[in-house]
């Protein structure tokens, strides 16, 4: 766990909590103390690892209100000079799936913590983009690698070199975002998806996540390799046997993540 450094001062701007079987963090910008970064940044560091060690929580949900940015134009190298973890380091690093659920102004460090979640989905007055190019600087934590990794490089290199900032329509065309939700429906949208997936087997939810992510980087023929590999080691766990067990019942499986 992090030690923080000063008082913890940004307790309305970010809460921890879980839910059955789901870890859930609330970011609210409209609450985000001026140059409290580092200690929200330690509160979410230290959540990470908490739930990282704990084999009841196999979904991770992000509720972000983002009226206002985090972090855009504010926290330069702060990462880098000051030692304070990075957000999103703690998010990429996570084997369950995380789920984000945005409303407002996702730009530069906000949507590169947006690009290390797995499903983005946004409400319709979302907007996104780095527009750091028009200060003089690049993404830093991974936007330049993740972000055409998800929209294609010719788009990325548009949105990075241009700094233009995207609605939510454009941003689901290119599959930036998932899912379209009504602002009042969004938080809802987001913890049913997570509860819903919640209900699967931990460890067929951490191997598929694998599979996809460590296969972007693969030939297809290592990538099918590594997928035939997961595959075969989920036939050896107790889930595998369960949900084979529940389908013969007609019951609903009880998986336990062994």
């Amino acid at each position: 766990m992090h030690r923080r450094k000063g008082p913890f001062v940004t307790k309305k701007a970010i809460e921890c909590s879980q839910k059955g079987r789901v870890a859930v963090v609330r970011l609210d910008a409209e609450s985000f103390v001026e140059d409290c970064f580092a200690d929200t940044s330690y509160a979410l560091s230290d959540f990470c690892a908490e739930i990282s060690s704990k084999e009841d929580v196999c979904v991770f949900a992000i509720l972000m209100n983002a009226k206002k940015s985090f972090t855009e134009g504010k926290i330069g190298d702060a990462w880098e000079s000051t030692g304070v973890p990075s957000p999103v380091d703690c998010i990429s690093a996570l084997q369950i799936p995380v789920i984000i659920g945005m409303d407002g102004y996702v730009l530069g460090e906000d949507l590169e913590l947006a690009l290390a979640c797995d499903v983005r989905v946004a409400a319709p007055e979302s907007y996104f983009g780095f527009p750091g190019i028009h200060k003089g600087y690049v993404p830093s934590q991974g936007g330049t690698q993740r972000l055409p990794r998800l929209v294609g490089k010719g788009m990325a290199l548009e949105m990075i070199l241009t700094g233009a900032v995207i609605d939510v329509n454009t941003s689901q065309r290119i599959g930036l975002v998932s899912r379209i939700a009504k602002g009042e429906k969004l938080n809802s949208e987001v913890m049913n998806m997570a509860t819903e997936m919640s209900q699967k087997s931990p460890i067929s939810l951490r191997y598929s996540k694998e599979a996809i992510n460590k296969g972007m980087d693969l030939t297809l023929e290592q990538g099918i390799r590594l997928e035939a590999d997961l595959y075969y080691l989920m036939h050896t766990t107790r889930d595998r046997s369960e949900g084979i067990r529940a389908f013969q019942e007609k019951r609903p499986p009880e998986f336990k993540g062994t």
